[in-house]
């Protein structure tokens, strides 16, 4: 897809009936929707940053991604306006730092808010469960990651006893492909409030 033009790429369809839509006609045809983005190729950040810009969705824009190199060019191209996920390096950061407050308590500074200087670029951290077999997420992770102003979001989740697990254990969001499971695990805490057409997060790769 890369190597094509739009005009090219426009005259394909989704399931022979849908066309592919840009994400600037994405962020303005859906207003009040949030979008969480993972920018997978370098060549997308200034056409990512300057979507964004021009349809000012500053603030209803996450982006995400597996490389540190990339998150930064965001942050370089798009300034503090716009809320960024950290990096792995990051994140694995944040796992130490969680597990040597959890074996060692007096180790750990008092609360740190991101404002007030804790060491992170991002807002959140957008984590697997475990990853090649280590577990990331538990209680020790979201403890912290809260106490250093950052919300633990969790990927890709689509069993509802692991959502409740998760839930439980304090995290922010959970990103799943069942939406329809997600929705009947939040409707049974009374945190799905959006009528009967539900909501989603929309993910996209620009």
């Amino acid at each position: 897809v890369a190597e094509l033009p739009w005009e090219a790429v426009r005259r394909a369809r989704i399931g022979g009936t849908e066309p592919v839509p840009l994400l600037e006609d994405l962020l303005g045809a859906f207003p009040g929707a949030r979008f969480n983005i993972d920018v997978k190729a370098a060549p997308a950040v200034g056409p990512l940053v300057e979507a964004i810009r021009r349809t000012d969705a500053w603030d209803r824009v996450c982006v995400g991604g597996f490389s540190d190199t990339r998150l930064a060019a965001v942050r370089a191209a798009a300034g503090p306006r716009l809320a960024t996920s950290l990096g792995p390096r990051e994140v694995a950061r944040l796992r130490l730092r969680s597990l040597a407050e959890s074996f060692l308590p007096s180790a750990g500074p008092g609360p740190l808010s991101r404002r007030r200087g804790a060491p992170f670029a991002g807002l959140c951290a957008q984590v697997p469960e475990r990853h090649r077999g280590v577990r990331v997420v538990d209680r020790a992770f979201v403890r912290t990651a809260h106490r250093l102003g950052l919300q633990v979001h969790v990927w890709t989740v689509d069993d509802p006893t692991r959502i409740r697990a998760l839930l439980d254990l304090g995290v922010d969001g959970i990103m799943a492909d069942r939406i329809d499971v997600l929705r009947d695990v939040l409707g049974e805490r009374g945190c799905w409030t959006d009528g009967s057409t539900g909501s989603s997060t929309v993910m996209g790769t620009p």
